[in-house]
This record gives C-alpha cells, sequence and structure tokens, in this order.
C-alpha cells in the first residue's frame, strides 16, 4: 500500500530532515480539497486517511478543517517517518500520530486499542493506492470501510481510474502498462470493478469527481446497517 507511485516520487527535503516531497501533493491538494471540504466543512468526528505517504495531504487537511480529528496511516517505514516528521513540523493538534495500516490484513492489521477507536468514522480518505496495490488491497479496502464508517459516512478514493473497461486519456494506458510491467498484480482498476466491490458492503458509489490530469474522486457513502 505504498504512497509512491512510479510517476510522482517523493524526495528527501534534506539529509538530516526525515520529510519526504510529493510532487503529486502540491498539484493536487487544492483540486482534492475541493471536493472533500463541501461535504467534511459542517462534520464532526474522526477522518482517516490511508496510505498517507509523505504526510502533506493530511498536514494541509487538518489545518484546514480544526473541528476533525484526522488520523494518518501508512505500511511502510519510510513513509511512517515522513508523516510524523510533517506532523511535528505542522505543530497542528488535530492529527493523531500515523499507524501502521495493512488494508489486506485482518482488521488492517491494527492494535486491539487502534482499532476500537476507528470504529466510528466520519470519513476515509485513499489517494493513488490502488493502482499500485494487488486487488486484494481494494477488497480489504472496502470490507473494512464498510465495518469503520459510521451510517452516511464517505469513503474518498483518488487516483487514475477505466470507466467501463476503457482508459479515460492515452497517458492513462502508457501508465497502466508501465504499472503492469512493474508489478502484474497492479494497474488501473475498473470504475465498475471497484463499485461492485464496495456494493457487497453497503458501500455506494454516490458521484464521481474528475480532476485534473485524468484522475478522479469516487465518493462512496456507507448505508450499512448494524450487521455489516
Amino acid at each position: 500500500m505504498t504512497k509512491v507511485p512510479p510517476q510522482n516520487p517523493s524526495t528527501p527535503i534534506g539529509a538530516s530532515d526525515a520529510r519526504l516531497d510529493s510532487a503529486a501533493f502540491h498539484r493536487n491538494c487544492e483540486p482534492i480539497w475541493s471536493v472533500l471540504s463541501p461535504w467534511l466543512h459542517n462534520k464532526p468526528g474522526n477522518v482517516l486517511e490511508v496510505g498517507s505517504g509523505t504526510g502533506q495531504h493530511v498536514v494541509e487537511f487538518a489545518r484546514r478543517s480544526p473541528h476533525l480529528l484526522w488520523w494518518p496511516s501508512d505500511l511502510h517505514p519510510r513513509n511512517l517517518e515522513s508523516i510524523e516528521a510533517w506532523r511535528q513540523l505542522a505543530h497542528v493538534q488535530n492529527i493523531e500520530a500515523a499507524r501502521r495500516i495493512d488494508l489486506s490484513a485482518p482488521d488492517w492489521g491494527l492494535s486491539d486499542d487502534d482499532s476500537a477507536t476507528l470504529s466510528d468514522l466520519t470519513a476515509i480518505f485513499c489517494a493513488n493506492v490502488l493502482h499500485i496495490s494487488p486487488w486484494q488491497t481494494t477488497e480489504g479496502l472496502m470490507q473494512g470501510a464498510a465495518q469503520r464508517l459510521h451510517p452516511g459516512g464517505r469513503l474518498f478514493i483518488y487516483g487514475p481510474f477505466k470507466q467501463d473497461g476503457q482508459h479515460t486519456a492515452p497517458s492513462n494506458e502508457a501508465f497502466d502498462a508501465s504499472l503492469r510491467a512493474r508489478d502484474p498484480q497492479w494497474g488501473v482498476r475498473d470504475i465498475n470493478d471497484i463499485r461492485d466491490e464496495a456494493h457487497k458492503y453497503n458501500l455506494v458509489l454516490a458521484n464521481i469527481a474528475p480532476m485534473p490530469a485524468n484522475n478522479m474522486i469516487l465518493i462512496f457513502e456507507s448505508a450499512q446497517d448494524d450487521s455489516v
């Protein structure tokens, strides 16, 4: 569940600084926030970012929404170091320390305490994860999100996607080929496949927001009942 896609490498800021700087963050932060903020602006509670990568998104989003408590997470130790470094530098009070989350693991590999804490989420944000991970990651994301979002909560997934089996741009098709050459389990996912997986857990595709550079945000809403 890495957040350092090949076309958007993150680079160290300095030899003695654990922070990583993502070029993608500087391009997509404002467009992403323009989709998240109208829905989040009057919502209380906890927001989990899965696959926080460098940590830049979660710091900026927390700064803009002091009424919410943000929980960053990642699978990779180097990213977890960067998230913590950005968090400490920002001095933003509504960001928790990053948790290690493996979306493909049972209960996401969380400790009992963290699992209990993250059991009633307002929203989950996931950017640039699904295309650089095996399909099991998508399955785990949907299953875990359904268990953790409160009814009406939302899952926001940012990245490149196919529509009805077709790439939306030649650049996405080339990117997909490069991903699959690196790892056959990777690749740009089709919206229909993601939607069908989400529906297994009563997550409904509520909207698709177009983003710059042939990306999108898929917005799922939890329609779960207590039996999920």
